[in-house]
């Protein structure tokens, strides 16, 4: 017994002496510490981050938990770990389709671009000191009896860049159509309503253009518009049409004086053409043919028994057509 307790003493002190000299050694002054065998390379986190080490999501190479992963303890100043080495980075790693392809590229290498549109320019077409040439053909809107067509002629002179003046002039006498509903429903009921035929009209106008912008249009163009505001005084020549009692009245033209205010557009096609469009209103007293009969053939004679009321008539017109503006270019100047 008395030996096996020296064994097992002689067994501790054998175990304990390494330990006191390496303290011994880490005391003494200039002492090296002992050499250590390398680290092994740290291994990659499992997929999905699992095993709860945090890595810098900024740092390149984006894999958390790259550094300090074998220790468990992040270094000083808050840093999980260094950057990993043999990585680019950048958002084309994070996000693969936030990056141009190299045959985007080269589609977009190969696209006409038109320099020439630009979004924002001085006034596409200026009208001042300029003469518009706008024939047009016009037909009427508001009369179910009797159609009022006929083409027509405008020119104006731009004061300012948005105040004209002008004249325009129409043709209708032998564009006037009567319906042959119309017709047939007179003969059949012995029924008619007055009907009135134009020969021509003529006003003395001044435009004003409150409103000027530019649409896209076809991807590609970009077409500057103007809106306008008309107005003017003049006549109209009409007459009735002898429809109660045809076979004794005959009507001849007449002159109505008439006022006119309408709206138009123009889309300009360059810098001297457009296409026009305007709805306008003629306002006049008209003469129309007297429903009653004469009982005697001498009074059915009388012209004086031919007419009848004198009702104030809106003759609304639309007008299609062109606009030239002459000349044709022109120079900017700028204020000095």
């Amino acid at each position: 017994m008395k030996q096996a307790r020296y064994w097992l003493l002689i067994a501790a002190a054998m175990l304990l002496l390494p330990a006191a000299d390496a303290q011994a050694q880490q005391r003494k002054p200039g002492a090296k510490p002992p050499a250590t065998a390398p680290k092994p390379p740290p291994t990659a986190p499992p997929a999905g981050g699992a095993g709860g080490d945090v890595g810098d999501l900024d740092a390149p190479g984006g894999a958390p938990g790259a550094a300090g992963a074998d220790t468990g303890v992040p270094p000083a100043g808050g840093d999980t770990g260094a950057p990993a080495t043999g990585s680019s980075g950048g958002i084309c790693e994070i996000d693969p389709s936030a990056c141009p392809k190299a045959s985007d590229i080269a589609a977009l290498s190969n696209k006409n671009v038109r320099a020439d549109v630009y979004a924002v320019q001085q006034i596409y077409a200026l009208r001042r000191g300029r003469v518009e040439l706008m024939p047009y053909w016009s037909f009427s809107l508001n009369d179910q009896f009797v159609s009022h067509l006929g083409p027509g002629l405008g020119v104006n002179y731009y004061l300012t860049n948005v105040l004209a003046i002008g004249f325009n002039g129409t043709f209708h006498q032998p564009f006037n159509g009567d319906s042959d509903f119309n017709f047939q429903n007179r003969r059949a009921t012995r029924l008619a309503v007055p009907l009135n035929e134009y020969q021509a009209a003529g006003t003395v106008n001044f435009t004003y253009v409150p409103m000027y912008g530019k649409f896209s249009g076809f991807s590609q163009f970009i077409f500057h518009y103007d809106g306008y505001i008309v107005g003017g005084v003049g006549a109209l020549r009409t007459r009735p049409i002898a429809v109660i009692d045809p076979d004794n009245r005959k009507f001849d033209y007449d002159w109505r004086l008439a006022f006119s205010l309408g709206i138009g557009l123009r889309v300009f096609l360059n810098r001297w053409f457009a296409v026009t469009g305007e709805i306008r209103d003629y306002i006049y007293v008209e003469q129309l043919e007297n429903t009653n009969v004469a009982a005697t053939q001498a009074q059915q004679r009388d012209p004086s028994t031919w007419f009848g009321d004198k009702p104030l008539t809106n003759n609304v017109q639309a007008q299609l057509g062109i606009s030239m503006f002459l000349p044709f270019s022109w120079e900017y100047r700028l204020p000095k």
